[in-house]
């Protein structure tokens, strides 16, 4: 596209140069109407390269995310990162194809940062006994871990902790509020 605009323009200065060069000094109608043409095609073709540039910026913007966000990735509202909990179905600790898409974008976050450090939080809702919450919810943060370290997290940067069903999202005995309760949260240190 350049290369046209380049030709274009010498065109024109040509065009410009042999007018100059006639010996009766006049610029005949012809030869004014061409300069006007390659002169509007000159911005015509400029214009299209600004707005081809202009467009490759947003979408490669769009494609980083927030590209244009200053500070800390986990800071950024429209970073994936941004989003911290993983959900589990019931009496489960398998990470659905969602949740593990969540842990890779952290798993890069952490192995790019390795002086970041994460702690997995699993949680359970209210069903069961305290001794099996317990051991589910640590489970669901195990899982959650082994996620992160196989995607290249090093180990020391992730700890796991239970807390069952001691530490709930959503109060109540109802399925809307078992299903925010079981969980796992990424809380990263200060």
């Amino acid at each position: 596209m350049k290369t046209v605009t380049r030709w274009l323009l010498i065109l024109l200065v040509a065009a410009a140069v042999a007018g100059c060069a006639t010996t009766d000094d006049e610029i005949g109608d012809e030869e004014m109407r061409e300069m006007d043409e390659a002169a509007e095609r000159a911005a015509a073709e400029r214009e299209a390269e600004r707005a081809r540039r202009e467009a490759e910026e947003a979408e490669a913007a769009g494609a980083a995310g927030a590209a244009g966000f200053e500070g800390d990735a986990l800071e950024d509202p429209d970073s994936p990162l941004s989003e911290r909990v993983i959900y589990f179905e019931f009496d489960s600790s398998n990470i659905d194809a969602e949740g593990i898409e969540l842990l890779e974008a952290h798993a890069d976050y952490l192995a790019e940062n390795p002086q970041r450090r994460v702690l997995v939080e699993g949680h359970t809702d209210e069903r069961g006994s305290r001794e099996y919450n317990l051991a589910l919810g640590e489970r669901r943060a195990q899982a959650v871990a082994r996620v992160l370290q196989l995607n290249g997290v090093d180990d020391d940067q992730v700890e796991t902790l239970s807390y069952g069903e001691e530490q709930p999202a959503a109060n109540g005995s109802n399925e809307e509020a078992w299903a925010q309760n079981r969980r796992a949260e990424l809380v990263y240190e200060r």
